[in-house]
């Protein structure tokens, strides 16, 4: 397998947490980082484990929903 570092490599990518975040537990959360054609998504206790790539359309459509509460 080979792979090809782009420009949307992770180790370029700046992570942030969400306001909404439980302040209680500030280890306990989603991170979150912006790309020009992607959403990235990791746990914040875990940074170098498993990552999502969301398309910025699946992205809005899982705010939208999250956000009916």
């Amino acid at each position: 397998m080979i792979r090809k570092d782009s420009a949307e490599d992770a180790s370029e990518l700046v992570w942030f947490k969400s306001s909404y975040s439980d302040t209680s537990n500030p280890s306990d959360c989603v991170e979150v980082a912006n790309a020009p054609s992607t959403i990235h998504v990791r746990d914040s206790k875990h940074t170098v484990g498993p990552r999502l790539q969301l398309s910025l359309g699946a992205w809005a459509d899982f705010v939208t929903y999250a956000s009916k509460g």
